[in-house]
């Protein structure tokens, strides 16, 4: 299996690069229309028809469907078959389902909702602490949304949603990179479930706060509330985000406050290029004296080569040096160079190399162990969904 892995991902290696080599440049090949003397303009145009309804929404609901599964090959061939320190790419040496979805989504006017729900092991995974019954492991979110027009642009929402922290996100056709960072695996939550507001000030700037049960829950395991403040200035080219939790969340106690400090900067140079800034900073104090913490910033750049072929590449450091949240104290390096390719308008390719360093000897090679953990993946994605 091994092998055959690896054999897999050549070949993926060798047809990716030999289609983007195939393509094209892209040349400008419009012209400006030629000038119509003023004789000959009609008085009145007809409006043009507008575009035909999507079939994909239904009833003011639009209906989106995603599939994502990748074959992994690691240069370690751990015997438990797993990557470590990885969160939805954790399958070693095999072909893997991450995850199958379907959204629905319905836009607050004044009343919305939004809905996904799915299978795979990244749905495991971001419900591995929760307490709730089996059948809530299935939704990624489920909230309902209210917009009144009198409150002029203040929105809120109500259920299980996503955290607002962090650069990347759960669905792979989103990010950049196929896999997520360590940040986003270790550093801050992946969802949460209670009551957030979002509320524009001015033509750059959104706040919002958010009244949840913890991180990663339906259930609260305590009697506390954690709050979230955040807020995102928005420039032409240039959106600077800032989110901060803090409450309880050891068990059947609220004392000890675990407090998240997450911000990104996102920068739209062109149409082709873009890089973001991430940096976390986590705390949860102890019961009694001390308290454990958390650091981490990463860099990521993506370069569209054509309409169809991009390159990204991802640098990242983390810090935790009380084991807090890997189980280890030890600081980790991370680089990642992905190339995508777009086969249609609803099927994406991507070809990962990636090296996760630890200062400790924490990867599985073999029946030993090491301090780095070289893999390469190829992903594809398939998503249909209607045009925005």
């Amino acid at each position: 299996m091994r092998k055959t892995c690896i054999t897999v991902l050549i070949a993926g290696a060798s047809m990716l690069i030999g289609v983007a080599a195939a393509q094209p440049p892209s040349t400008n090949t419009e012209q400006a229309p030629a000038q119509t003397p003023a004789a000959q303009i009609p008085a009145a145009q007809a409006p043009a028809p507008p575009p035909p309804k999507s079939a994909l929404t239904q009833g003011g609901i639009d209906f989106s469907f995603m599939f994502d599964g990748y074959v992994d090959g690691s240069f370690n061939h751990p015997n438990s078959g797993f990557n470590q320190l990885r969160n939805f790419d954790f399958r070693a040496d095999t072909a893997h389902v991450n995850m199958g979805m379907i959204t629905m989504d319905r836009a607050p006017a004044p009343v919305g909702f939004h809905l996904d729900v799915g299978f795979g092991e990244t749905f495991d995974a971001i419900h591995s602490t929760d307490r709730a019954p089996e059948a809530f492991k299935y939704f990624k979110q489920a909230y309902v949304s209210f917009k009144p027009k009198s409150w002029h642009g203040v929105e809120i929402d109500a259920g299980e949603f996503v955290t607002s922290a962090g650069a990347e996100v759960i669905e792979t056709n989103q990010n950049w990179n196929y896999s997520r960072s360590l940040l986003f695996a270790w550093a801050i939550p992946y969802y949460h479930f209670g009551v957030r507001a979002s509320v524009p000030i001015g033509p750059h700037f959104t706040g919002g706060v958010q009244v949840v049960q913890g991180w990663n829950n339906i259930y609260d395991n305590n009697s506390g509330k954690t709050v979230g403040i955040n807020g995102a200035y928005a420039w032409k080219r240039v959106t600077w985000s800032h989110n901060y939790y803090v409450g309880p969340e050891k068990t059947h106690t609220n004392t000890g406050l675990r407090q998240l400090y997450d911000t990104t900067v996102l920068v739209n140079a062109n149409d082709k290029f873009s890089y973001y800034v991430n940096f976390d900073y986590g705390r949860d104090k102890n019961i009694g004296q001390g308290a454990a913490q958390w650091a981490g910033i990463a860099g990521a750049a993506r370069y569209a080569l054509t309409k169809k072929f991009a390159v990204a590449g991802r640098l990242e450091w983390f810090d935790d040096p009380d084991g807090f949240s890997t189980g280890t104290a030890q600081r980790v390096k991370e680089a990642t160079f992905t190339g995508e390719y777009k086969m249609s308008s609803w099927l994406m390719s991507r070809l990962e190399f990636r090296d996760d360093l630890s200062n400790q000897p924490y990867f599985q090679k073999n029946a030993g162990t090491a301090k780095s953990q070289p893999t390469i993946l190829l992903g594809v994605v398939a998503f249909v969904g209607p045009k925005k």
